[in-house]
């Protein structure tokens, strides 16, 4: 083959390849001559715009905006290559060992489907993909030391939770949970009445937490309700922002009770 053949096949192969086109265009854009800002980032400087573009996919993923959810999954991909190229540089690891690492993971971890395991539903596949893993992560000195503890406080109380019942530390009667609840709660009333701020600290990540195994309980993800109460909310808020305009009044000049009053007729309507 001569050197035309092969620019014209590795042409051809950037075109009918996504994926490898992008990769080769982040190696330029990191190389002598590339992009000044590009060349200049760490994978400690990409970990807040990381972060930042998991959170927008979460978000798309929540519109149901398909070209939204596309894009934002465009730019988490990009800054997965960027990470990648980051530490090929420097002779670490390549993109092609992280997919296939991740590759032989899936792998292993489903032999329900690629072995001879006999999972029949999901809650035995989660049963059997932690016990994998704890075979996996043998140095691991307790069974949540695998928990990342830069996850959301909320997302993290669920992961915790859901890990634990995998390994039969959970209850199997909701009314339980909803007891927990109430005795929590119960417990924050009594340090508030003794105005003990450590104690109401205390009780109020207790009520938290139980509140949290209510939702993980119910099927329910905790971080996504919250979401989605917390912009009911806004959404209340500003179009009682909006009566009081057509009012002649503006937030801040009017009273607890008016604003009460306006809040009831927009849950009304």
């Amino acid at each position: 083959m001569t050197s035309k053949d092969s620019s014209d096949s590795d042409h051809r192969s950037l075109v009918t390849d996504p994926f490898r086109r992008l990769c080769k265009i982040v190696a330029k854009l990191r190389a002598p001559g590339g992009c000044p800002w590009d060349r200049e980032q760490t994978n400690e400087s990409l970990l807040p715009a990381t972060i930042e573009e998991a959170y927008e996919v979460a978000e798309a993923a929540r519109t149901k905006n398909d070209a939204h959810f596309r894009e934002e999954l465009g730019d988490l991909l990009l800054l997965v290559v960027m990470h990648a190229e980051i530490a090929g540089e420097a002779g670490r690891f390549k993109i092609d060992n992280v997919i296939a690492e991740v590759t032989e993971k899936l792998v292993r971890r489903h032999p329900h489907v690629f072995g001879e395991s006999n999972a029949r539903d999901s809650g035995a596949v989660l049963k059997q993909w932690e016990a994998i893993k704890r075979e996996e992560k043998k140095t691991d000195t307790h069974y949540l030391a695998s928990l990342p503890g830069a996850l959301p406080a909320l997302m993290r109380a669920q992961k915790t939770q859901s890990k634990v019942a995998r390994v039969n530390f959970d209850w199997t009667d909701l009314r339980d949970v909803i007891a927990k609840v109430a005795e929590e709660l119960g417990e924050l009333k009594h340090a508030i009445e003794n105005k003990d701020q450590t104690a109401i600290e205390d009780e109020i990540g207790d009520l938290l937490f139980a509140v949290v195994n209510l939702s993980r309980k119910s099927k329910i993800d905790a971080e996504t309700a919250l979401h989605a109460a917390t912009d009911k909310f806004a959404r209340r808020f500003n179009a009682l922002e909006d009566e009081l305009k057509t009012r002649g009044k503006k937030l801040g000049d009017v009273d607890l009770q008016e604003l009460d009053a306006i809040w009831d007729e927009i849950k009304k309507r």
